[in-house]
């Protein structure tokens, strides 16, 4: 079974879900007031490699990802662009969706929105106030009261004395009991959204929505929470607070969190306009597989520095990967299978598996794989491979990939003229026509299609710096 490393407790531990067999993960998502960058990517990546290998594994896995859609930077972008908030955030939530399919994420079975758990956060905030844990201040917001809960800061390890405020307004914005607490309910003001609630009109604060979210998609406790570092206070400390003040059960069974992504030195931030776009990315010709592996590829608690060498270095990974797999694929040997074959492959996929037990050690799990493909492409040179043996290797890289995400499509056909331009080369190299047989060779390389002449005939393989994916 797989190992985490417990932002909570610091300790790495085996996950030993709730319920036997069923693994329950929760993911900060995107906050729609403009579109997702890479840096938020790495986080929603690690995740889903987690779910993949966790399904990899056997298990079932039920994963949500929350959307938030009605916040401070929300209502000031909608406000500056004068729209409403909704049509904001449609729009960016169908970036998002289209940047993640382009990267291969895994879809979560569930992504909430904020704005349509209205009563399940007005439910929440009752109970606490029920409890003693949240008060109303003069105008009508309600805010967690930090000193009800002595066990606040546990996951920052921060003396509750000494801590900030924690919100993503400024302190003075809403008047309150300690600089230290935090908005569950905002009261209204001029121009911004409202709802009229059983705990009086309003909107939610930023925390509390991720509380009701959770615990309405997957109960009052569950086995994984996920996220970048940067959430580790205030947001997934309130998180805790407010949620086991509620329900008096404990809330997370695990926390990880994702190291942040560095671009010229400096973390990856709208705020700063220190950012990269897939959607720029993709235009600009970059590869998106490339861009998935190059985000997951350092393991997930280690800062990650992105840029055009990483870029190029995941590019030349995945050429190496894509020409291990087309030659696989094309390979024809009749002969006895290798003896050796099977011992090969069943310590390839103990070593994989060995490494993303281990914290989901991606980076020790692409070695393993890499030393695979090393050794079969030795076979393959030999002619040491039946034909079956071929299709076994392939297989297991396949099976891997269920996981990483990162091989080329099986069944990702050429565009009928480039289709066409292969089949003319080879028939000119029937035909021994090899000026022919160059120019085209050329011609489609400048195009973004490999061509290479084998012992087992012409096969072709997509270049990742392509624009295809």
């Amino acid at each position: 079974m797989i190992r985490l490393s417990d932002t909570l407790s610091g300790a790495i531990r085996q996950l030993e879900p709730l319920e036997p067999g069923h693994v329950r993960i929760y993911s900060c998502g995107p906050t729609v007031y403009g579109p997702a960058h890479i840096g938020n990517f790495r986080s929603f990546l690690f995740a889903d490699v987690l779910v993949r290998y966790l399904r990899y594994g056997g298990l079932r896995v039920t994963w949500v990802m929350n959307i938030t859609d009605i916040d401070d930077k929300i209502i000031r972008g909608a406000a500056a662009n004068g729209e409403g908030i909704e049509a904001l955030a449609e729009r960016w939530i169908a970036r998002f969706r289209e940047d993640a399919v382009a990267l291969r994420m895994t879809p979560p079975d569930a992504q909430p929105r904020a704005t349509e758990h209205i009563p399940q956060i007005v439910d929440l905030v009752a109970t606490l106030l029920d409890k003693g844990h949240a008060y109303r201040a003069d105008d009508g917001s309600i805010f967690f009261r930090i000193a009800s809960w002595p066990a606040y800061g546990r996951l920052a390890r921060l003396d509750p004395e000494q801590m900030r405020v924690g919100e993503r307004v400024e302190s003075d914005e809403y008047a309150k009991d300690d600089a230290r607490d935090f908005a569950l309910w905002k009261a209204p003001k001029p121009g911004e959204p409202s709802w009229e609630t059983a705990i009086g009109p309003g909107r939610p604060g930023w925390h509390v929505e991720c509380s009701a979210m959770s615990i309405a998609a997957l109960g009052p406790s569950f086995d994984v929470h996920t996220g970048g570092i940067d959430l580790i206070f205030p947001h997934h400390e309130d998180e805790i607070a407010q949620s086991e003040a509620a329900t008096g059960q404990p809330f997370v069974g695990t926390w990880l969190h994702c190291a942040h992504l560095q671009l010229g030195g400096a973390k990856m931030a709208r705020s700063s306009g220190n950012i990269a776009r897939v959607s720029e990315l993709l235009e600009a010709g970059i590869s998106a597989r490339a861009i998935r592996y190059a985000l997951i590829s350092v393991h997930y608690r280690q800062s990650l520095s992105y840029g055009g060498d990483s870029l190029t270095a995941a590019a030349a990974a995945l050429d190496r990967l894509d020409a291990a797999v087309a030659a696989l694929g094309s390979y024809d040997e009749d002969r006895a299978d290798d003896p050796g074959l099977p011992d090969l492959l069943a310590r390839a996929r103990a070593a994989f598996e060995a490494a993303l037990d281990d914290d989901l050690n991606v980076s020790a799990g692409l070695a393993a794989v890499f030393d695979l493909v090393r050794e079969l492409n030795r076979r393959l040179d030999g002619r040491s491979l039946s034909t079956d043996d071929a299709r076994r290797g392939l297989a297991l890289l396949r099976d891997l990939d269920r996981v990483l995400g990162i091989l080329p499509d099986e069944t990702d056909p050429l565009e009928p003229e480039l289709a066409a331009l292969v089949q003319e080369r080879a028939a000119a190299r029937a035909n021994r026509d090899w000026a022919t047989s160059d120019r085209l060779r050329d011609e489609l390389l400048g195009r973004g299609v490999a061509v290479e002449d084998t012992r087992d005939g012409q096969r072709w393989r997509r270049l990742v710096e392509s624009r295809r994916g």
